[in-house]
């Protein structure tokens, strides 16, 4: 009896992993604004759903990290769902507060840019299966504002 369980186990689990999933893409990352406390960017992630069923998402977890150090994470709740068949855009926001970026003057430096990883794990609910992680990592560097963009 336990052979058989075994088996049965196994061939769902083959089958689960044979099944197409979610996959996701970081698409843009860019300046959103100025505040008096922090600097906002706006990352746009693509979340491809080859499902005829659109699938919500739990929540967004998120690390910002330059010159190996962590300078912002957070969660998002709740953020909506995936479209059927379909790719969805997704917002991040992330602040950046001035007294981080302060520390970073090293790696600004003259090119006036931060060089960045960016770490974002999707957590969705999939039918039957439950909650899946689609992890990302993303590098790039950011350029910094400048007066001229603020004000424009």
């Amino acid at each position: 009896m336990s052979q058989l369980l075994n088996k049965a186990k196994n061939f769902v689990s083959e089958k689960v992993n044979e099944m197409a999933k979610p996959e996701a893409s970081v698409s843009n990352v860019d300046f959103k604004r100025v505040s008096k406390d922090s600097m906002e960017y706006l990352v746009k992630v693509a979340v491809r759903n080859p499902y005829s069923t659109s699938i919500p998402i739990c929540e967004i977890r998120y690390s910002f990290k330059s010159a190996s150090r962590e300078i912002a994470s957070g969660t998002i709740p709740d953020p909506g769902s995936l479209k059927s068949k379909d790719t969805t855009m997704v917002d991040v926001p992330i602040k950046v507060p001035y007294s981080i970026l302060m520390s970073l003057a090293r790696d600004i430096g003259a090119d006036w840019d931060i060089d960045y990883q960016l770490d974002i794990r999707l957590i969705i609910d999939l039918p039957v299966i439950g909650n899946f992680t689609i992890p990302l990592s993303h590098t790039g560097e950011i350029k910094l504002p400048t007066l001229s963009t603020m004000f424009a």
